[in-house]
């Protein structure tokens, strides 16, 4: 099928069925925190602690989980220290770091366009 127009990429989304593959992807990659851990990932090697700190409203049950997640698709790479006390160390892996430009171009719009999603936002809620 043709995607290389909007319309073509919209009835390709529109025919995938639940149980398509690459939606395992997307609802990884489109997830608020892998998002956030990746990007913070992105400007190298940090520990669990400074994760937490990073990505501010995380839990530290939520990290965890979404840590083993992204190490289970291979996106991060995680290495512990047998040092007391222990040090666990995250790192993106060539995968993980495929996406940084990609995040990036959606954290740079989002940056651009925040005051007017925020006041639709608003008027909708007056409406609504």
């Amino acid at each position: 099928m043709d995607t290389s127009d909007g319309a073509g990429l919209a009835a390709r989304l529109l025919t995938d069925s639940p149980d398509c593959r690459s939606r395992h992807v997307l609802d990884r990659l489109g997830s608020r925190w892998s998002v956030l851990i990746i990007l913070n990932l992105a400007a190298g090697t940090l520990r669990f602690t400074e994760l937490r700190l990073r990505v501010r409203g995380i839990t530290p049950k939520v990290l965890t989980t979404n840590l083993r997640d992204l190490e289970r698709d291979g996106l991060i790479r995680r290495e512990v220290f047998a040092e007391v006390p222990p040090r666990t160390e995250y790192t993106l892996t060539p995968l993980g770091e495929s996406l940084i430009t990609t995040y990036r171009a959606v954290q740079d719009w989002a940056e651009a366009h925040v005051d007017e999603v925020l006041a639709n936002r608003e008027s909708y809620d007056g409406a609504h």
